[in-house]
């Protein structure tokens, strides 16, 4: 994943992957930009490839699912997902049913795997539908939810900004999204604000 500090400014087709947590770059493919909503999967192709750019996929999968299919179920997932986060940030219990639909549909089988050197233990896993593609991410966003620290996730502080994060720096006094991106806007901000005065 990308340092925070180091993050490119939003493209308008790719998210960031700077919330230092996958489930939460999740949630971060639905972003203000230029002060509108944007959500950056408009069809399957793109959720394939941020699939693959998050590292949940080795290779793209969209064709080998009926058109749209793939772009719905992960939307589907994706608010599921945000629902519940939204809940456990402000202490109040929810429904964890529809999570646990994606859950099911998670088999997995330990391989070992010793092609030189030292063998070691992968876990293989099926994506012979949409909801078996994307369980992996319900199964980081159970986690999360349950062993996750909320006082460490936190949503941008730049009022126009909407992206989430896990506050992993040292001092967990993480306010910005990115410092490249909004902590740069809270910088120019002061700037102009000190130069009126």
């Amino acid at each position: 994943m990308s340092s925070p500090a180091a993050a490119p400014a939003p493209a308008a087709d790719k998210p960031l992957l700077i919330a230092d947590d996958p489930v939460l770059d999740m949630l971060n493919t639905v972003a203000n930009i230029n002060g509108h909503p944007h959500d950056f999967w408009q069809n399957d192709a793109d959720v394939s490839d941020w699939l693959v750019r998050a590292g949940w996929l080795v290779e793209p999968v969209a064709g080998r699912y009926p058109p749209g299919v793939l772009l719905a179920v992960a939307r589907h997932l994706r608010e599921v997902i945000r629902t519940l986060v939204e809940a456990r940030k402000a202490g109040r219990a929810a429904s964890a049913d529809a999570l646990n639909v994606f859950l099911r549909q998670a088999p997995s089988h330990p391989v070992l795997v010793w092609e030189s050197g030292t063998p070691r233990v992968e876990r293989v896993r099926p994506t012979d539908s949409v909801e078996q593609c994307l369980a992996p991410l319900a199964e980081a966003a159970a986690h999360l939810l349950a062993e996750g620290d909320f006082q460490l996730v936190r949503v941008c502080e730049h009022p126009e900004c909407t992206l989430w994060f896990y506050d992993r720096t040292k001092s967990h006094k993480r306010r910005w999204c990115s410092m490249a991106v909004c902590g740069n806007r809270h910088k120019v901000a002061e700037y102009r604000k000190r130069q009126q005065g």
